[in-house]
């Protein structure tokens, strides 16, 4: 699978970022050969500070920020993932869209596991979604859904995992501060290492957010790496490299200790 991971940093204005994120896009295309676009949390809007009213923006699936994914899933013939606020009769939800090749949306995935810690509460704003695993197919490829906090709930990941997925996603707006950036390697390489599942994690950049999107293969190291800027790396995730590293690495299989519901 080739992958195309997007840091950006977002604005509080929805038009303005459907035209950055169409102008950033524009350095990919169907020459790419890409199978999967990966862009941040809340790339169609930022959180903005804790006052700002996200249902006042969020939008419905079938809105312009879908519409513009859709475009660029077609134009550049690949699967584009990306984060939404979606919109609701009470509080929006957080939300990643999976748009195919074909600009059809495929599946959506609302977080479920809202921010309320360092001092934030995303719950006062958003409203969380059912606690299922989400796993979807991406050229061939069972790819597992979580959102920025998720990550630091290793039964998610485990349960996606235990759905099928062989590779994760993680788009984020994880928000800057003192160790905040050593908790994400961190966090994202274990996820990697515990699952042996490759992770792709599109982050927000700038001054408030982290950055640092990267792609971490299933031994735990990291392939690529941005730093805080805008900026498009990518990556190939080879389906002989987990499988390679699961038969050097059988921790999965060697489990004694299950989930019981």
């Amino acid at each position: 699978m080739h992958v195309a991971v997007v840091q950006r940093a977002s604005d509080i204005d929805s038009a303005a970022n459907r035209e950055s994120i169409a102008a950033q896009l524009a350095a990919l295309g169907p020459g790419d050969d890409l199978d999967l676009v990966v862009l941040p949390e809340a790339a169609m809007h930022d959180f903005g500070a804790p006052d700002h009213d996200l249902a006042a923006v969020a939008e419905p699936l079938d809105g312009p920020f879908v519409q513009l994914i859709a475009d660029e899933a077609r134009r550049i013939g690949a699967t584009v993932v990306a984060g939404m606020f979606e919109r609701t009769d009470g509080l929006p939800f957080n939300t990643l869209v999976v748009v195919g090749p074909d600009g059809e949306l495929r599946r959506t995935y609302r977080k479920i596991h809202l921010y309320d810690s360092f001092g934030y509460k995303e719950s006062d704003r958003m409203a969380a979604g059912e606690v299922e695993p989400v796993v979807v197919e991406i050229a061939g490829r069972p790819v597992g859904l979580m959102t920025c906090y998720d990550l630091r709930f290793p039964e998610l990941a485990r349960g996606l995992v235990d759905a099928g997925a062989e590779i994760l996603i993680v788009p984020a707006a994880w928000v800057a501060g003192d160790r905040k950036l050593e908790h994400w390697r961190t966090l994202l390489t274990a996820r990697a290492i515990e699952n042996t599942v490759h992770v792709v994690a599109a982050g927000q950049g700038g001054d408030r957010y982290t950055g640092h999107s990267l792609v971490a293969d299933p031994w735990g190291s990291i392939v690529d790496e941005a730093d805080l800027a805008p900026a498009i790396i990518r990556a190939t995730l080879a389906a002989a490299d987990l499988a390679h590293a699961r038969d050097v690495n059988p921790s999965l299989s060697n489990r004694r200790i299950r989930h019981r519901s």
